[in-house]
């Protein structure tokens, strides 16, 4: 797990999730030969996160890019039959429909969830392209799917500063940089 990906983590169970980092997610044979593509590594989803009051999981993309342009709008608008790209959960229905229903079965197999519960689609970006945050937010509100932007995870991140003492970085780095 990357260092965004564990402040994710930290921010979600801070809201009272439970959250599994790289979950691989065990696709049949089947399942592998109706994504279009026989021979795909098993997907890994960044987080798996649960709050048991909301009835749905979430399945988070989680990019930083921080020294890059960041997340394009562009590259989540784009759609394909076959899998490709990227954001292949966000651009292929037919690869996103296989996957999510797997990563439900699966979660009931591990004992994780007693039944099948609706999964949601999720983004959690520390950098966003110039001027495309607008265009991600209207995507993720239209589909229904969840969105952490980087103004928001700034926001949360500056609020762990009115917690106790906590043994991680983030916390740390936090209350040295807002003093």
């Amino acid at each position: 797990m990357d260092h965004f990906e564990n402040i994710v983590r930290i921010l979600l169970e801070r809201e009272g999730y439970w959250v599994v980092s790289s979950f691989k997610v065990n696709l049949t044979k089947e399942e592998k030969a109706a994504t279009g593509k026989h021979t795909i590594p098993r997907p890994e989803i960044d987080l798996v996160a649960y709050r048991p009051k909301d009835g749905f999981v979430l399945a988070l993309e989680v990019k930083s890019y921080l020294d890059s342009s960041g997340v394009c709008a562009k590259d989540l608008l784009e759609k394909h039959d076959v899998m490709k790209g990227r954001y292949k959960l966000f651009t292929s229905d037919r690869y996103q429909s296989i996957v999510i229903n797997r990563l439900s079965l699966d979660l009931v197999e591990l004992g994780f969830l007693k039944t099948k519960i609706p999964i949601k689609l999720g983004l959690a970006a520390a950098k966003v392209r110039n001027n495309d945050n607008k265009a991600i937010v209207e995507l993720m509100e239209g589909k229904g799917w969840f969105y952490w932007s980087p103004e928001l995870i700034k926001q949360k991140i500056i609020a762990l500063t009115k917690d106790g003492y906590e043994n991680e970085a983030v916390y740390i780095v936090t209350k040295i940089l807002m003093r």
